[in-house]
C-alpha cells in the first residue's frame, strides 16, 4: 500500500495547530501531536523538523489561511468596519489563530525575527497600500496613518477572543451575543476610519 504523504502532512499540521494553540511552542509535545494525527513521531521530524520549526510552519500556514479568507484591497478598505467584522468572523470560526499569535509573541524576544517575517511584512505592506488608496479616494479618515488603522483593526478584531474575561466584565450584555460583539466592533472601526469626522 502506498503511503499518502500529503494526507499524513495534513493530519500532522491539523494536530499541531491544536497542540500549539493549547500549549504553546515550548510546552507542546511531539508525541501528543503524533498520537492525535495517528502517525509515528519520527514522521513529524522527517517532514517538518524540530518542534520550533513545526511551530513556524503551523503559524505561517494559519496566517496564509487568514489572508486568503479575508483579503483587503482598496474596495474592501473603503468599509473598514465591515472588513474588521469579517476578521472577527474568521476568528470566531478559528479561535486557535489568536492563541497562536499570542504564543509567538510570548516566546519571541523583542526584535527577534519571527516565522516568515519578510513575507508577512510584505503582506501587511499590501494591506497598508490598500488603506492608503482608500484614504486618497476620500473613503477613510486621513488623521490616522494607514499603518495605525491596520494595527487597530488587527488588535480590535482579535482582542475579543484573546481576552474574553475583559469583554465579560466591560460589556456583560454582549457575553452570549457574538452578533452583538461583531456589531460593536464594526461600529467602533467605522468611527475610527470615518472621513466625515
Amino acid at each position: 500500500m502506498a503511503w499518502d504523504t500529503e494526507r499524513t502532512r495534513r493530519l500532522i499540521l491539523d494536530a499541531a495547530v491544536g497542540e500549539y494553540a493549547a500549549h504553546g511552542p515550548e510546552a507542546a509535545r511531539m508525541d501528543r501531536i503524533a498520537a492525535t494525527a495517528g502517525v509515528n513521531k519520527e514522521r513529524i521530524y522527517s517532514y517538518f523538523g524540530n518542534k520550533r520549526q513545526l511551530f513556524a510552519i503551523v503559524l505561517t500556514a494559519e496566517l496564509e489561511r487568514l489572508a486568503e479568507a479575508v483579503p483587503l484591497d482598496e474596495q474592501v478598505a473603503s468599509d473598514l468596519g465591515e472588513y474588521a467584522g469579517r476578521v472577527f468572523d474568521y476568528h470566531r470560526a478559528h479561535p486557535h489563530f489568536v492563541r497562536l499569535l499570542h504564543w509567538e509573541g510570548l516566546h519571541t524576544a523583542e526584535g527577534e525575527p519571527v516565522a516568515a517575517e519578510a513575507e508577512r511584512t510584505a503582506h501587511y505592506a499590501e494591506k497598508i497600500a490598500a488603506l492608503t488608496a482608500a484614504q486618497a479616494a476620500g473613503n477613510l479618515d486621513v488623521r490616522l496613518a494607514p499603518q495605525e488603522l491596520l494595527y487597530a483593526v488587527i488588535v480590535l478584531a482579535g482582542w475579543w477572543f484573546a481576552t474574553p474575561q475583559l469583554r465579560r466584565m466591560l460589556m456583560p450584555a454582549l457575553n452570549d451575543d457574538p452578533d452583538g460583539q461583531r456589531a460593536a466592533l464594526v461600529r467602533l472601526v467605522r468611527v475610527l476610519g470615518d472621513p466625515a469626522q
